[in-house]
């Protein structure tokens, strides 16, 4: 739910065992295949290199568990950690199918409370994560990558901007209507809406050289299957809370009706954005 973190269990895109929005493996994994390519970009700018001990600190399914240990090879090492249990238990089942050239650590834990020694990584990677947290909470957890962090290594933050989605065919304010009408009260909206703020979060944390930059997403017509997986069913959730938040029917009802002339995956000229920042600091 977008105004609270405290949604019923069957909301779309919460999970059952922590009532965090958007975190279900299935949706988060849905997520990630959509915007694959462009995260393995993202990815690639975090300067993670041969050798290295690696932090994913919020890991989800693990879906960026064999970028990460291409990139550390042999040499290297990789934990992860994850609140949900469901999302450990699926990374382990992951990992050990799969050939990877190094290592990988998995806990159960909280990112405001790591279970590692100062000084632990080389660098740490936190994608999608830190939305999920409160403006308290991420002061903590900003010094907690900082503690396990050695001097001079890296800590890279990935997070969702809610203020590049747009769809067309569709009114170009109906997003920024909804996140400012949901944004009113604390929760997941504001902290969605937190992202290109990173780079004052992280300075006043402590963490030096601090650069930052916003990606735009775009998906276009025709929509490939994982596009459509995610978005779909992510949007059609979006509009139901919106008219929920009193917002004008007329407006969702593209996005809650898959058969409507201007829903913007039947539509030729269909286009879908959303943004990320990358935000690279040193410990």
């Amino acid at each position: 739910m977008l105004t609270s973190d405290d949604a019923a269990a069957e909301t779309w895109g919460v999970t059952a065992s922590t009532g965090r929005p958007f975190t279900h493996a299935s949706i988060a994994g849905a997520h990630f295949r959509a915007c694959r390519q462009s995260y393995r970009e993202l990815l690639g700018l975090a300067g993670i290199r041969t050798g290295m001990r690696v932090l994913d600190a919020g890991c989800c399914g693990g879906e960026f568990l064999p970028w990460l240990t291409a990139l550390t090879g042999p040499g290297g090492r990789v934990s992860a950690i994850d609140l949900d249990p469901e999302h450990v238990a699926r990374a382990g089942a992951r990992v050990a199918g799969w050939d990877l050239p190094c290592p990988v650590d998995l806990r159960q834990g909280s990112i405001t409370g790591l279970p590692y020694a100062d000084d632990t990584f080389d660098a740490v990677w936190c994608s999608n994560t830190v939305e999920l947290l409160t403006d308290d909470q991420l002061r903590v957890a900003l010094a907690e990558l900082r503690r396990v962090t050695r001097p001079g290594g890296l800590i890279t933050i990935k997070d969702v901007d809610a203020a590049c989605f747009a769809v067309r065919p569709g009114d170009p304010h109906l997003f920024a209507d909804l996140f400012r009408a949901a944004g009113a009260t604390p929760g997941y909206a504001q902290q969605v809406l937190r992202a290109r703020d990173l780079y004052r979060w992280m300075r006043e944390a402590g963490i030096g050289a601090v650069r930052q930059r916003t990606v735009l997403i775009e998906h276009f017509a025709p929509f490939t299957p994982d596009v459509r997986a995610y978005y779909a069913p992510a949007f059609a959730e979006l509009a139901g809370q919106a008219t929920g938040l009193g917002l004008p029917a007329a407006d969702w009802a593209p996005l809650l009706d898959p058969g409507h002339p201007q829903n913007p995956f039947h539509h030729p000229d269909g286009y879908i954005s959303e943004g990320n920042v990358l935000a690279i600091g040193t410990a």
